[in-house]
């Protein structure tokens, strides 16, 4: 072994290093929990856990600052494997130890196999109206859904993402292209007074639908836990033969999609939470909102649902409530929320994470492997201590 690779093996299974990661990894947490008051849990997992390098802002260049939480993380991975690999022996007697950091190993594979695939949303279900998609807490998408057939809708849905960076968008699924012309990340809409054209918003007008009686007011982005962004944009249709109008469209839940009307078909435009569609529908029989007797405080939050399948292969009632999720084809369903006033709504959080089981078996093979280690010592002190108590007697 030439003398580069032994640096490069020495660095990665010493001792420092693992001292080095887990004094950056304090320092990490400790910064995320006091940003947390400013940006919200969200957005601190974003920018300090889920991410290689923590970024600050100089002008409009985003500056690395100091290693993310996917940086110190994957190095002590490696430092783990190498250590394992190069430094533990293979023997019954450090069996414990191996099992221990085997274990951890798969648990830091298990939180950046969850980073990567868990997805929440909420589901919100009123009594006796099937559903079966769930919405997004944060992502949002502009929907374009050609409703000319009665008995099916042809969704076209572009992601916040797609719109934000503007310009031009052509599908091949539309006769026409959307061009974006603004976009706000939060807004709110504000009623026209009177027949004053002079909007008290600073931002472009529209010529279609909602957006002739109300004006788009930006708001600042928000981070807080209890609220959510609402974000907005004004959009132009251009078909072959020119413009067709511009469209308004906000996420509020109080503006409904708009109809627009071209070669003899039908659409509906808006902005909407994103949507993830199931091959199931949830819903909602009774939902049920226990209090203490004599008091408005909350005993019991549950949800009588009943599942149907496509195929009919399933149709089945099931109660949710807390602590007792549904767990069906890969998601989970918990008891998140209801309507305050109207106890035939109910709100569902949804998660679909493939690699939750990781954790649950790395913490029992960390608990199997420590308490093997206490046993080999534990029997070890037994067999000294009794060994001194009853010594054997000499041979003469």
């Amino acid at each position: 072994m030439n003398d580069s690779v032994r640096q490069i093996r020495d660095f990665f299974v010493s001792l420092k290093l693992t001292v080095v990661l887990l004094v950056l990894g304090m320092i990490l947490v400790f910064a995320a929990t006091l940003d947390q008051v400013n940006l919200g849990i969200w957005a601190v997992q974003e920018k300090y856990f889920r991410s290689f390098f923590v970024l600050t802002r100089v002008g409009n260049v985003p500056v690395p600052v100091f290693p993310g939480g996917y940086l110190i993380g994957g190095v002590m991975l490696i430092n783990l494997i190498a250590a394992h690999v190069y430094r533990f022996s293979f023997k019954w007697r450090k069996a414990g130890i191996q099992l221990t950091h085997a274990g951890l190993i798969l648990l830091l594979v298990g939180e950046l196999l969850t980073g990567l695939w868990q997805d929440e949303f909420s589901m919100r279900l009123a009594q006796n109206e099937p559903r079966n998609y769930s919405e997004s807490y944060r992502a949002n998408e502009l929907a374009i859904v050609d409703t000319t057939d009665a008995n099916f809708d042809e969704v076209t849905a572009i992601p916040e993402a797609v719109v934000e960076n503007g310009g031009g968008i052509q599908s091949p699924r539309l006769p026409f292209r959307v061009v974006i012309k603004a976009y706000y990340p939060n807004s709110g809409l504000q009623g026209r007074e009177g027949s004053n054209p002079a909007a008290p918003a600073s931002v472009p007008r529209a010529t279609q639908g909602i957006g002739l009686n109300v004006d788009l007011i930006p708001q600042p982005v928000t981070y807080k836990q209890d609220e959510r962004n609402i974000p907005a944009a004004l959009l132009e249709l251009v078909s072959g033969e020119g413009p067709i109008g511009t469209w308004l469209v906000s996420a509020d839940p109080r503006m409904t999609p708009q109809r627009v009307e071209h070669a003899g078909r039908t659409y509906t435009v808006g902005m909407r939470f994103e949507r993830a569609y199931k091959h199931f529908t949830l819903t909602l029989q009774k939902f049920s909102h226990d209090r203490y007797s004599g008091t408005e405080i909350p005993k019991n939050f549950s949800s009588r649902i009943r599942l149907n399948t496509e195929d009919g292969r399933d149709d089945r009632e099931v109660l949710i409530y807390m602590n007792n999720p549904l767990r069906y084809a890969g998601y989970t369903f918990y008891q998140a929320s209801f309507e305050p006033g109207n106890d035939k709504v109910t709100i569902l959080q949804v998660v679909r994470n493939p690699s939750w089981l990781i954790p649950y078996l790395a913490c029992s093979v960390m608990t199997f492997g420590l308490l093997w280690q206490f046993c080999i010592h534990l029997f070890g002190f037994i067999g000294k201590r009794r060994a001194k108590l009853h010594p054997q007697p000499k041979a003469v």
